[in-house]
């Protein structure tokens, strides 16, 4: 015997995907997560395309990857999906020491950030 199925915990309309342990810190990355919330998927993948953060690749890959779930996993069509959460969470942080003047030390953080990107299909209204 096995246990039962976990039960989803998004709608029948919704696919996401998650990027953990990104090199860089929270607040940049919700700047370009910013960029891309309430966005059809092919106008945030554009932006993204031409943003000049580095972070902004492994943003688009995680929204490729989470597009890529809502077709494969969920059959949903692609061209009506909207971009319905991306969030950002903290993750970890490194800490280094780095020789200051007078035989001290400066404490360098280097932060680590985790991004949900979560896909709806949004029906078209025909006009």
């Amino acid at each position: 015997m096995s246990k039962p199925k976990a039960k989803r915990l998004l709608a029948d309309n919704e696919a996401k995907a998650v990027a953990r342990n990104l090199r860089v810190s929270p607040q940049k990355l919700n700047l370009v997560a910013q960029m891309i919330r309430g966005k059809k998927v092919d106008s945030a993948l554009a932006d993204l395309e031409f943003s000049r953060k580095r972070i902004a690749t492994a943003v688009k890959k995680t929204l490729e990857s989470a597009i890529a779930n809502a077709e494969n996993n969920h059959s949903l069509d692609v061209d009506d999906l909207v971009v319905a959460e991306a969030h950002v969470g903290r993750g970890l942080v490194m800490r280094r020491f780095h020789a200051r003047a007078r035989g001290r030390a400066g404490r360098v953080e280097k932060p680590f950030a985790h991004l949900t990107i979560v896909v709806r299909e949004v029906e078209q209204a025909e006009a």
